[in-house]
């Protein structure tokens, strides 16, 4: 798989629905209902972030989800990349981008949403054919206003943003020519998910996949 070819496969999760829930989970057992919640809401790209002991598992337990394309997050080192992988990942993201991580990615076959944040890092990720990147963190590096002007000069760029994204700017953002997708953890609430009240995920995701883009 050639560089532009596994960030075309990353482009085409970004492009399964409007928002990738940003996930953090704590208990793997209950990651499978937690899926299912936001998958039946029209969400099928899930985000897992390698921040908890249980993340690992948790992707290997949403991996079983019909319907559910579950990827890893915070990936920081290529052992994260391996692991990810051999967990059932089928997209990685990173917070930032070193190109021992972009290297790992593409020896695993791992699709990877490479996080950027200036023009000059937007440019060297597009060197190395990173054709969709992530834009983190969006609010702190100067959100909308921000990401449009970079797309003036880096047209060949499309972005997936998180860091601050929420229901109520997503839409500013989805309106942007150089936005794919936006990432949030709003979808899933971590009382919602403590409750297992998996009905009101689901309605928040529903919400979520309606945003127009």
């Amino acid at each position: 798989m050639t560089p532009e070819e596994s960030s075309q496969h990353a482009a085409n999760v970004c492009e399964l629905a409007p928002v990738v829930p940003v996930l953090v989970v704590d208990d793997a057992a209950r990651a499978a209902e937690l899926a299912v919640a936001l998958v039946t809401g029209g969400l099928p790209a899930l985000e897992v972030t390698l921040r908890t002991p249980a993340a690992l598992d948790a992707i290997r337990e949403m991996a079983t989800v019909d319907g559910g394309v579950v990827g890893a997050g915070t990936l920081l080192t290529p052992a994260d990349v391996v692991a990810a992988k051999d967990a059932g990942a089928l997209f990685g993201v990173t917070p930032g981008t070193t190109d021992r991580l972009i290297d790992a990615a593409l020896e695993a076959e791992l699709p990877l949403l490479p996080g950027a944040a200036p023009a000059t890092e937007a440019l060297r990720r597009l060197e190395r054919g990173c054709i969709i990147q992530k834009f983190f963190p969006a609010e702190a590096s100067g959100g909308v206003p921000a990401l449009k002007a970079i797309g003036a000069p880096l047209p060949q760029v499309r972005f997936f943003p998180t860091g601050g994204v929420s229901l109520a700017n997503a839409p500013d953002y989805l309106g942007l020519a150089n936005t794919v997708c936006v990432g949030g953890s709003w979808v899933a609430p971590k009382d919602a998910v403590a409750a297992g009240d998996w009905s009101r995920i689901a309605t928040l995701a529903r919400e979520a996949a309606a945003l127009p883009r």
